[in-house]
């Protein structure tokens, strides 16, 4: 069991959890935007979207075992601990799940047409671990997309299918904030995928791949990576000014958890010299995944300062 979890990538996909449950319970429910889904339609939502990144994360593992082997020895599990005709076994039941239980909400919804996203995401995935990662940049571009989308995924389904020509403009506020959470969830994940291709280049050349660190060297790869993390630190910084001013807890909460390590994320890039340093500025950039979303917490306090 403590194998399939670690398969799986359980702390990944509780956070996905926690995410999608704030943008419910603290942005969208405490000031009553119209909504679809009650606490069972949301349960549904969560369960499925991690059935299917738990399917994505099996197959991915699956097909990383020989770079496994060079740059993650300790955490194989493939092979290791669990057969590779067990990961595939795993790997469809956990999309049947997803898919299934995904296609059941589209239809509670009255939104069939919504189905075809869980179908879309599945595939994505799949080609993801089997193709697109080793593809200069297009690999890492999927994997923030998914996890954008996994933000984007409860305003589609909660916000949209109950639009009316008289809510219409409270509606497309919220969704508009939730699309501001996952264009940071892109960035900061994109920029991460990056780090980590820096991280992993000696078994990832080892297995033919084609990542930007072995495109253009490491060194380069880095300065590319140093130019990026002003992206976000650049745009959280004109959020703050412009969105958060009015709220003094707001501000400080922004520029202690998000801004000052975005700014500690982009200095320690400017010093990384080896595979040491990028695996800690991956996980600075987790980090500040976590207390971005956390600041939807903040949002009673925004929206009626």
């Amino acid at each position: 069991m403590p194998s399939i979890l670690n398969l799986i990538r359980w702390k990944n996909l509780l956070m996905l959890a926690m995410v999608q449950l704030l943008v419910k319970y603290a942005l969208l429910e405490p000031f009553g935007a119209s909504l679809a889904l009650d606490g069972f339609g949301i349960t549904l939502l969560i369960i499925a979207t991690v059935c299917i990144a738990a399917a994505g994360n099996i197959v991915n593992d699956i097909n990383d075992v020989e770079t496994d082997r060079i740059n993650k020895p300790d955490k194989l599990i493939i092979g290791k601990f669990i057969s590779e005709k067990h990961g595939y076994n795993l790997f469809f039941f956990f999309n049947l799940v997803g898919v299934g239980l995904g296609f059941y909400l589209s239809y509670l919804i009255g939104k069939h047409a919504f189905f075809s996203l869980f179908v879309i995401i599945s595939i994505l995935l799949y080609l993801y671990a089997t193709y697109l990662k080793q593809q200069l940049i297009i690999g890492n571009i999927i994997v923030a997309l998914l996890v954008a989308l996994s933000i984007v995924i409860v305003g589609v389904f909660d916000l949209l299918p109950n639009i009316t020509p008289l809510n219409r403009n409270t509606q497309w506020i919220f969704f508009k904030i939730i699309w501001d959470y996952a264009i940071f969830a892109f960035i900061i994940n994109f920029i991460r995928e990056l780090t980590k291709d820096i991280e992993d280049i000696n078994g990832d050349h080892k297995a033919g791949m084609y990542t930007l660190p072995i495109a253009i060297g490491r060194e380069r790869a880095r300065i590319v990576l140093f130019i990026l993390s002003f992206v976000p630190l650049f745009g959280t910084t004109f959020y703050t000014i412009n969105t958060l001013y009015k709220n003094q807890y707001a501000v400080l909460y922004f520029l202690i958890c998000i801004i000052a390590p975005l700014l500690y994320t982009t200095i320690k890039i400017f010093n990384a010299k080896n595979n040491k340093d990028y695996h800690h500025i991956s996980n600075i950039l987790k980090l500040i995944m976590v207390f971005g979303m956390l600041s939807l917490l903040l949002y009673k306090y925004i929206l009626l300062a």
